[in-house]
């Protein structure tokens, strides 16, 4: 297409940085001369991406966590408010982050820069008005979760559902010949600062409940791109062995796991689609339980349940999330075998449900599409 402007990305998260270097994958397959520019983490930047601003620095979780950042993110708005204003991208794509990327959908809107959502910012769940401001702001939403288009699509928004981009990432073949091994558990504490530093001593003490009766058990912790292993272990104790292995072999080690303890998040998803049974916890500052009691508009947390329309994960949120219930669910699955293959065969559906592979490529070929259109 031969525009030499770059395609600016607004990437706040783990995932999101996965998703958008597989998007940039196929934006450059299918436009050579495409570039990549604006704030992302280690997968794009390996992708060619041109960082001009670290994720993490927007990776906060929780009202009282944003608050507190809140001058740092603030310096960041105005610095890419002012880069916006002087590269003029050809687009602006949006990866999740709503609090953060609805600020930055704003200022592109009125430079008159193209704004396209990609993985839909979850305002299904909570404060569903925000869907006027996507209305006014982004030219097209395009989402990766079945039951988003309609919702979407009721307010009147131009919306366009790819099936989820994990089909395409996932090496399924390879991983369902795969054995489990009997005596390993996944520890998934998350991405964000926050959710580490609550889940990672949670699932720590429930990880020695379950060994005090099966010393044999074994732990294996997935370090999330960009996070330092020598944090983590900082808040792990020395009386549990646990080993850390790199974000670049997660899927093998999921599917070695007999279970998974995991902070709720896209990983979830990725361990259900895999076939591990994973238990999911979350917990927040009480502002932000107060704050979401009132404005949550769902019933599952993990979007293993909100694909399925049911409990297919246990989800343990706020108080529920302690030692004592986690290590008594793990318990069950660990020596129960008929209990533990009912989770099996209740993730199996999941793949169907999710869309065939080639999400990333649609994706990419609605953005240029659309661009082409407007002459950009």
């Amino acid at each position: 297409m031969n525009d030499e402007r770059p395609i600016w990305f607004s990437v706040g998260e783990a995932s999101g940085d996965l998703h958008g270097a597989e998007l940039m994958k196929h934006l450059r397959a299918l436009d050579p001369s495409a570039r990549f520019t604006g704030m992302g983490g280690p997968a794009m930047r390996a992708e060619g991406f041109e960082q001009r601003h670290d994720m993490r620095l927007i990776s906060l979780v929780g009202i009282t966590e944003i608050l507190g950042g809140l001058p740092r993110i603030l310096r960041l708005l105005r610095a890419i408010k002012r880069e916006l204003a002087e590269t003029r991208p050809r687009a602006v794509v949006l990866i999740d982050c709503p609090e953060f990327n609805f600020r930055i959908a704003k200022a592109a809107r009125k430079l008159g820069i193209p704004v396209y959502y990609y993985i839909s910012p979850q305002i299904w769940a909570w404060r569903s008005g925000r869907v006027n401001f996507l209305r006014e702001h982004v030219r097209k939403v395009i989402c990766i979760l079945p039951f988003e288009k309609p919702f979407y699509a009721g307010f009147g928004m131009e919306v366009e559902y790819v099936g989820h981009p994990l089909m395409d990432v996932l090496p399924l073949d390879d991983l369902d010949r795969r054995p489990v091994d009997e005596n390993l558990i996944g520890i998934l504490p998350g991405s964000r600062t926050r959710e580490i530093a609550t889940l990672l001593p949670l699932f720590a003490q429930t990880a020695r409940r379950l060994r005090a009766d099966r010393p044999g058990l074994r732990c294996v912790m997935v370090c999330a791109p960009g996070r330092d292993k020598e944090q983590l272990a900082a808040l792990w104790p020395d009386d549990v062995p646990v080993e850390c292995v790199e974000p670049d072999t997660r899927y093998e080690t999921f599917r070695a796991c007999k279970l998974i303890l995991a902070a709720s998040g896209t990983v979830t998803l990725e361990t259900a689609l895999i076939g591990t049974p994973a238990i999911v916890a979350y917990k927040v500052s009480k502002l932000s339980e107060i704050v979401g009691r009132l404005l949550v508009n769902v019933d599952f947390i993990s979007l293993p349940n909100l694909i399925a329309g049911r409990e297919v994960y246990p989800e343990y949120i706020q108080e529920r999330a302690n030692p004592a219930t986690l290590a008594e669910t793990a318990a069950a699955w660990l020596d129960d075998p008929a209990r533990y293959d009912a989770v099996r065969r209740n993730l199996a559906g999941l793949r169907n449900q999710v869309g065939a592979p080639g999400a990333a490529r649609r994706a990419a070929s609605i953005i240029l599409d659309d661009l082409a259109r407007l002459g950009a």
